[in-house]
């Protein structure tokens, strides 16, 4: 049992930080995305012995971490709490993470900001297949095939929704620049 336990402190040593920081793109609250974090090895734990070794194990890891972010952010629409992303950003702004451009106008900085706001408001009204593959693409940086892999589709569903995804962002943002 010893080993196990050794085993499995190393395996959330090595996962915990991405796992975090997954979970944190989608819920945008950082207590949350621990909070997910430790539901994600908790679930880890109960089902590795389950693990078939189809997909490399940060693969399977990342795929617990967005079912369990997905199922929160469910959980907090059925019960009325989720309002705007706005809201739920406050201080833990994932864009305040982000290194700032330099300006010399504080204008411009203050136009960034609400850029990201913007773009934020406007992820927050995709469908969540869409969400979640736009993200694993441009955020997280994986290919078609591993996202396949983590949401259990096929590739060309893949392609399509990311597609689907850039077309709403583009008609979203369009609309929101052209009636502003």
């Amino acid at each position: 049992m010893a080993s196990k336990d050794k085993l499995f402190r190393s395996l959330v040593a090595e996962h915990q930080e991405m796992v975090v920081n997954t979970c944190y793109r989608f819920v945008f609250n950082r207590e949350d995305a621990e909070d997910l974090a430790q539901e994600v090895f908790v679930e880890v734990f109960r089902s590795f012995e389950q693990f078939r070794e189809e997909a490399k194990l940060s693969t399977w890891i990342y795929r617990i971490a967005v079912t369990k972010s997905l199922d929160h952010l469910r959980r907090l629409k059925r019960k009325k709490r989720f309002s705007s992303l706005k809201r739920v950003i406050g201080i833990g702004d994932p864009a305040e993470e982000i290194a700032a451009p330099l300006h010399d106008n504080p204008a411009d900085a203050c136009t960034d900001s609400e850029r990201t706001g913007i773009l934020l408001d406007a992820l927050s009204t995709l469908p969540e297949n869409q969400k979640t593959a736009f993200l694993l693409s441009k955020q997280e940086g994986y290919s078609n095939q591993e996202i396949a892999d983590i949401l259990k589709t096929s590739v060309s569903a893949v392609e399509s929704l990311i597609h689907r995804a850039k077309k709403n962002l583009h008609d979203k943002l369009y609309k929101y620049f052209t009636d502003h």
